[in-house]
């Protein structure tokens, strides 16, 4: 890796620093463990205090006539694509729209619904630039959702794909489209970069890192969807360390496919924001489908495909049956939800050119944390999702006593750098109950840290299932399940039992064509697991339910399996 240090600096024997080990980055002074490595001056995370992020990302754009001739987005649906000067120009020309024609100023919140867009990032950009606030919401929410989204994010102006207008209908902010259909006078992103095609330059706003510059609702997976505060800083910081772990060059012929959401923390990162820093090309899908992504990774020669555990587990089982090219494929990352080893190893035998590399980050990090930075560590690690980025300290907190705990020991992840967010908007009793008094932001996920210093998520402390006084953890039980030929995908979840608490029971999602029986699924996996971690109870369902990053809806399937139980009654 480019620009990587050693951290530590070598004079370890100074009385001044605490007993540290250099191989695992534990202080057993402190209980702290933190990166072993440190950013490059080429990555280094800038300390000026105004700075704002969309003048760091534009600053980092190709200039002259290779801002005009380098590619920045295609539309992998129409071939439509924009060059970085006509991307520039287009954020220079909405930002002066919005701030001298719709009087937006420094702090007001601006409300982006809308699927991947080449124009997804201009609005992005634009909005911050300017000091103003984006919020984001996945296209499918309801009516009511977004309703509860405006209200609680404070949305001063609304900016709609056309096919979700009907959703700020009831919510009485004023809204315009993106782009504008031919039946509609309705106002629109076009028309004002259109209108204001001759501005050269941004509004003068003073902004200063520690402002908000991104309101982003954590998926609510096992609860209430929060408002998570980002700021200026944390994204810097999370820019910093993206460019630092990919590693890519402007100068390089690398190709990303963006079907990631962007309004997710982990596709704004990456395509609202980040990977414009480095000049790529990326090409956009308006929404994921499995071969469409294949025939845009063979059509345009893709070679870098950020992903999440599904679609890797997609390209395992189907791939070879699509008859598409995939060569060109060089590396392929994974986050928002764990990837199990079985999967990994699966995917190495299948796609051995490709590298895989899995992360590990929350939306209250800024989708930052942890990485695996090499190949060779990737593969003999397939289960841990890599070492602490840069910058970033780490606590593993017993769950019982609250005490820190060394390395192979279990519990609570805590972590702690720049990228950690300001607040849950408008709620203090949630944010003191995740962000202590001294920053350290505690995730939820029970995990451990090797004597490498390498860390293994096993669960959302919240989804483990509680047998007997044993606690099991649902992803252990779904990576066996998965390893099943005829079994396509799967999730467990806790159902209450008045005997032993609460029971493992599994949804699983049958291959084509197969009569695999539930007491075929159970007999199956307690052949191979402890008798308190036996799944007892199989359902069989279309889909399992999954937020727009991959991960599984627990909540709603306990509800369904309320439901199955009540109608049994």
């Amino acid at each position: 890796m480019s620009g990587m240090e050693i951290w530590p600096a070598e004079d370890e024997s100074s009385e001044s620093l605490p007993p540290f080990n250099n191989r695992s980055g534990y202080d057993s002074r402190t209980g702290i463990y933190r990166s072993l490595v440190r950013l490059g001056t080429k990555h280094e995370i800038p300390t000026k205090p105004d700075l704002n992020v969309a003048h760091l990302v534009l600053s980092q754009f190709p200039q002259g006539d290779l801002a005009e001739a380098r590619i920045a987005f295609v539309d992998a649906a129409t071939d439509k694509s924009l060059s970085y000067g006509e991307l520039r120009r287009s954020v220079y020309s909405l930002a002066s729209a919005l701030f001298h024609g719709l009087g937006v100023r420094k702090g007001d919140v601006l409300f982006l619904l809308s699927p991947n867009s080449i124009l997804f990032p201009t609005i992005c950009l634009a909005v911050l630039s300017i000091g103003a606030v984006l919020t984001t919401a996945n296209p499918l929410n309801t009516e009511s959702e977004i309703a509860k989204q405006v209200r609680d994010s404070g949305a001063k102006l609304a900016i709609s794909a056309p096919e979700e207008l009907h959703k700020f209908v009831s919510t009485g902010v004023p809204t315009m489209l993106t782009y504008c259909p031919s039946n509609s006078r309705m106002l629109s992103v076009e028309e004002l970069i259109e209108g204001c095609s001759c501005s050269l330059e941004l509004p003068q706003v003073t902004v200063v890192q520690s402002d908000p510059a991104a309101i982003l609702y954590s998926s609510g997976t096992t609860g209430v969807s929060k408002g998570v505060v980002l700021t200026h800083q944390n994204l810097i910081s999370t820019l910093k360390l993206l460019f630092w772990s990919v590693d890519v060059s402007a100068s390089s012929d690398d190709v990303f496919l963006a079907f990631i959401p962007m309004f997710h923390v982990y596709g704004l990162v990456f395509f609202g924001l980040g990977m414009l820093c480095v000049g790529v090309k990326i090409i956009v899908m308006q929404k994921f489908d499995f071969q469409a992504m294949l025939l845009a990774i063979q059509k345009h020669k893709v070679n870098n495909l950020p992903a999440v555990p599904p679609v890797i587990l997609a390209l395992v089982k189907y791939a070879s049956k699509a008859g598409c090219d995939l060569s060109s494929l060089r590396r392929t990352g994974t986050g928002a939800a764990p990837l199990s080893k079985e999967v990994s190893r699966e995917f190495r035998k299948m796609f051995p050119w490709v590298e895989l590399r899995q992360g590990y980050g929350l939306t209250e990090s800024s989708a930052a944390a942890t990485f695996l930075v090499s190949e060779r560590d990737a593969k003999a690690r397939p289960d841990s999702c890599g070492q602490l980025l840069p910058t970033f300290c780490a606590k593993v907190v017993d769950i019982d006593t609250g005490k820190p705990l060394p390395p192979q020991k279990k519990g609570e992840l805590w972590l702690k750098s720049t990228t950690i967010m300001k607040e849950y908007l408008g709620n203090s009793e949630a944010t003191t109950l995740t962000v202590d008094s001294d920053g350290w932001l505690k995730t939820g996920d029970l995990s451990y840290i090797d004597e490498s210093g390498f860390v293994y998520i096993v669960e959302r402390i919240k989804e483990l299932i509680k047998h007997n006084g044993y606690q099991v953890a649902p992803a252990e039980l779904e990576s066996l399940l998965l390893s099943h030929p005829l079994i396509v995908d799967a999730a467990v979840i806790p159902v209450e039992d008045e005997a032993t608490g609460q029971i493992p029971m599994a949804y699983v999602v049958r291959a084509a064509g197969s009569e695999l029986s539930e007491d075929q699924v159970i007999q199956f996996v307690a052949g191979q697991v402890a008798p308190y971690k036996k799944v007892r109870r199989v359902s069989f369902i279309e889909t399992i339910p999954r937020s727009a990053a991959g991960k599984i809806l627990r909540k709603d399937l306990v509800s369904l399996s309320r439901q199955q139980l009540v109608s049994k009654l």
